[in-house]
């Protein structure tokens, strides 16, 4: 059974309830390695909050993956909810994740919700597109990749 979250062993941002270590850090480590579609987006949410680029581009799609990504240091993510997941179970091809990322944008509170594309290519389940629409008018646009 995994340990609790401490000081020395912090809970992972994906509020799966588990540490970091024991979920999604070894996701950063191997990527590729996530068995299901849920677990590749949390570990995408959890790279988004510990600014790992690199995660990201090599879990997206080749067809839909941008040459570079910069992340916007303005947004803090503070919290994901996962509102449901079809398909993208170990043995299946395709899944989608339906989801609320909460932030801060410059200080002011809001959420991005995403419904969320994945495929598997291989053994590796990877990001495709995802609808997103931020909550705040000063927040950028829908996004629809």
């Amino acid at each position: 059974m995994p340990e609790p979250a401490s000081p020395a062993r912090p809970a992972c941002p994906c509020d799966s309830g588990r540490t970091y270590d024991d979920c999604c850090r070894p996701f950063h480590r191997s990527p590729g390695s996530a068995p299901t579609a849920e677990e590749l987006m949390r570990s995408r949410y959890s790279a988004f909050v510990k600014g790992l680029a690199s995660y990201l581009l090599h879990t997206w799609h080749p067809a839909t993956r941008p040459a570079s990504l910069e992340l916007d240091d303005r947004i803090r993510w503070t919290g994901l909810e996962v509102l449901g997941a079809e398909g993208g179970g170990i043995g299946e091809k395709r899944g989608v994740v339906e989801f609320l990322a909460h932030h801060d944008l410059d200080g002011v509170p809001g959420a991005l919700h995403e419904v969320s594309r994945f495929r598997r290519q291989g053994e590796m389940w990877l990001y495709v597109r995802g609808k997103a629409r931020w909550s705040r008018a000063t927040s950028p646009p829908i996004v629809d990749k």
